[in-house]
């Protein structure tokens, strides 16, 4: 931007920059006068929507966020949980969307970088990352060239930076045309009493700057981030900002060794709004001022100002605040891994953030108004619409048109979301550092803990049409998945970490949807004691008015205690007996049934979490008392899909049988939450039995493996089969040929 940066602010520069009228006039209020350009430019960050969280600060608030293991709750750059013999692990979920639909493969690639300096920010040495994509309808012109990029985007850069890329999701619907969502999640493990934050406390302690140089790219990426699309979006390319891994895998490892010493006293990465919201968040948190000369900023190009040199957003920068002193041993640290490092400012007693360019002070802007006392609003809504329940005659019609177990279960297993994302994850460097154990063909991905004999489980999930159909029991079901997807390796969860994907909040029914997903992720995480750690907030996803489907991403993270007790979806063995754990009400509603095969949707599963909390419990019990040989969840696709994908998984057939009340259809892929499938030797069964009269636990045995088909015997009294290979064929053939076509 060519502006003088000692020019006068004006409301129609605030309105370019993302302010309201009525924010304009609140910052000549803070400031007691009209702010020149660069310091309109600090506002408009720090008071964006991906900064402040101005909509959704009063309601994060309603979150259980403490336990006694929990270290640093929401706040730090990360969240910090105690895993016992003197360790943390570090982890938290943010969201590149907006970038990624503009810029596919840097988008998503930046995105893993700033998730990466994140957890190292805080002493922690990254030891896996997860990714949760949503895209469009496949027959969208730009679908597959958004996946492409995407992919080879997150692929390139955890690869590149050495750290294993070990699970997620993906999905497709029409509502992602306009705004794709690219999550990413990182864990990383420190020691207890060696965690660092941001906060820089003290007067006249030397600023430090080191990484990459500052140039011109992602100036206003966070305003970018905060604004509905049009269909001129494309145009904000250079918001996108361009990564760089190598210098990535640098920076970690110069931080890490400049750690293990004491020189530093707050450290923080730049990320969204660069220079002004690493300084700005180091201050306030520190309680302190800060003074930077902009001279100082080690720059890529010739001639910047101080708006574009705070504004900018180029990647694999630090920011840090040091002991008097010791500037020589951190700069031979970054000499040594090859970083540019220079001091470029000092701490102050002032309150303000103070900026000087060519000898004159160019901004100084008390922080309070920039943090803390940045607007908050509670926004108007209403409660959103639940989904109508399926009519009779729609019920009868999932049951009577059932097209048969091998045609449903073929078809299903082919269908865009439920398809093997092989593809995907296959391009991924899933075992560097060899300590993965499972990773994208799990339930959830397991990491050792290195030298141990324990191991972290991490997982990503939510339902977005559970979400829209009814946006509390979809919040609640988020995180019960997530607690499922743990329980079901043998882990015990411990945290979460989420990401909430919406449309407009100044939409009084999308704000209704934040606040009732919020509500009730709330209520699931306090009755299955799953504290909230840290998370991000994604709003404004809709492009001409277009929301995306409201998706509310839980990273769900748990403990296994001993390795030899945990269990996999792929450890099915021959004449294992087959048990349904949990109690199935034959619900078709939002099933991907009823929507994947006759395009109905009706009312979301209600979520009971004392019965989740029971099973869960039970189930957890049985691995680790090593009765269970493999496990599986039940979720989309309910029992038919989790029997497939479990026998899939292990190469084994599996036979299946019931003569009860439910239709077959019902019986087989209904949804109702709280179940489990869980495969035992046939000698173990009574001990399963006695234990879950006990427990009060409901269960019933469907089936037994062996041989090499997936077969049903249901109403009709005959079996039915589909051969394991043309399954496998169906399951894993979609994906690879719809990418095909891209080339």
């Amino acid at each position: 931007m060519s502006l003088d940066p000692l020019a006068p602010g004006t409301l129609a520069l605030a309105e370019e920059f993302g302010l309201s009228r009525d924010e304009y006039d609140l910052v000549l209020e803070k400031l007691g006068r009209t702010p020149n350009v660069t310091e309109l430019g600090v506002f408009s960050v720090m008071w964006s929507e991906h900064c402040s969280y101005k909509s959704s600060r009063v309601h994060l608030a309603k979150f259980p966020t403490k336990a006694p293991h929990v270290i640093y709750g929401p706040g730090e750059n990360a969240g910090a949980i105690d895993i016992g013999e003197g360790l943390a692990a570090i982890f938290k979920m943010e969201s590149h969307n907006h970038p990624s639909f503009i810029e596919p493969f840097q988008g998503a690639a930046t995105g893993v970088g700033g998730i990466l300096r994140d957890v190292f920010t805080m002493g922690a040495r990254p030891v896996a990352i997860m990714n949760a994509l949503r895209f469009g309808e496949p027959d969208h012109p730009k679908t597959r060239k958004l996946v492409d990029g995407v992919v080879s985007g997150i692929s390139f850069y955890g690869n590149c930076v050495g750290v294993p890329t070990v699970g997620g999701e993906t999905n497709f619907d029409a509502r992602y045309n306009g705004n794709i969502l690219v999550n990413v999640f990182c864990l990383g493990v420190a020691d207890k009493d060696k965690i660092f934050t941001a906060a820089a406390k003290g007067a006249n302690n030397p600023v430090v700057y080191v990484g990459a140089k500052t140039g011109r790219d992602g100036i206003h990426g966070a305003t970018m981030a905060s604004a509905e699309f049009d269909d001129n979006s494309e145009a904000q390319r250079p918001t996108v900002q361009v990564g760089d891994p190598f210098l990535e895998k640098l920076l970690i490892e110069a931080c890490l060794e400049l750690m293990a010493t004491d020189a530093i006293i707050g450290i923080q990465d730049m990320g969204a709004a660069g220079l002004t919201s690493s300084s700005v968040e180091m201050a306030s948190k520190g309680e302190a001022g800060i003074l930077l000369d902009l001279d100082a900023v080690p720059a890529r190009e010739e001639g910047m100002t101080p708006y574009e040199f705070m504004l900018s957003e180029s990647q694999e920068r630090m920011l840090m605040v040091l002991k008097p002193g010791r500037e020589a041993e951190a700069k031979a640290i970054f000499d040594k891994w090859g970083l540019d490092a220079a001091v470029i400012g000092q701490t102050t007693d002032s309150g303000n953030l103070t900026l000087r360019w060519h000898g004159e002070i160019v901004c100084d802007i008390p922080l309070g108004p920039l943090a803390d006392e940045a607007p908050k609003y509670e926004r108007p809504y209403v409660e959103p619409l639940k989904a109508i329940p399926l009519t009779e005659g729609e019920t009868a019609r999932l049951n009577s048109d059932y097209p048969g177990f091998a045609a449903s279960l073929t078809a299903l297993l082919a269908t865009p979301d439920q398809a093997s994302k092989r593809w995907i994850w296959e391009q991924y460097d899933r075992h560097v550092q060899g300590d993965t154990l499972a990773d994208s063909g799990a339930d959830a991905a397991v990491v050792r803990l290195y030298g141990s004999n324990r191991a972290l489980a991490m997982t990503c999930d939510v339902t977005p049409r559970y979400v829209e159909a009814d946006a509390y029991e979809g919040g609640k079901q988020a995180v019960a998945e997530a607690w499922r997807n743990l329980t079901v390796v043998g882990a015990r969860p411990l945290a979460v970490t989420d990401n909430l994907n919406f449309g407009n909040p100044q939409k009084p029914e999308i704000m209704g949807q934040i606040v009732y997903a919020i509500e009730g992720m709330a209520e699931a995480c306090r009755e299955l004691a799953f504290p909230v750690i840290s998370g991000n907030v994604s709003l404004y996803n809709e492009t001409n008015g277009q929301a995306i489907l409201p998706t509310p991403a839980i990273g769900g993270v748990g403990l296994i205690d001993r390795l030899e007790r945990r269990a996999s979806v792929d450890r099915l063995q021959q004449g294992d007996v087959l048990v349904l754990i949990g109690e199935t009400g034959g619900h078709l509603g939002q099933s991907v049934y009823a929507r994947d095969l006759f395009k109905l949707g009706g009312a979301a599963p209600k979520i009971d979490l004392a019965l989740e909390k029971k099973n869960g419990d039970f189930v957890r019990e049985l691995i680790g008392d090593g009765l269970v040989h493999a496990a599986h969840d039940l979720s989309d696709g309910g029992l038919g899909l989790a029997a497939a994908e479990m026998a899939l998984s292990s190469d084994i057939g599996v036979s299946l049988g019931y003569q009860g009340d439910l239709s077959d259809a019902a019986f087989l892929y209904s949804e109702d939450q709280a179940r489990y499938l869980v495969a035992i030797p046939q000698a173990k069964l009574g001990a399963l039995d006695s234990r879950a009269r006990a427990a009060g636990v409901a269960y019933l045995v469907v089936g037994e493996a062996g041989g090499r088909a997936l077969s049903f015997l249901g109403q009709s009294g005959e079996r039915e089969s589909v051969a394991l290979d043309a399954l496998r064929q169906a399951h894993e053939g979609w994906l690879p040929a719809y990418m095909k076509k891209a080339h």
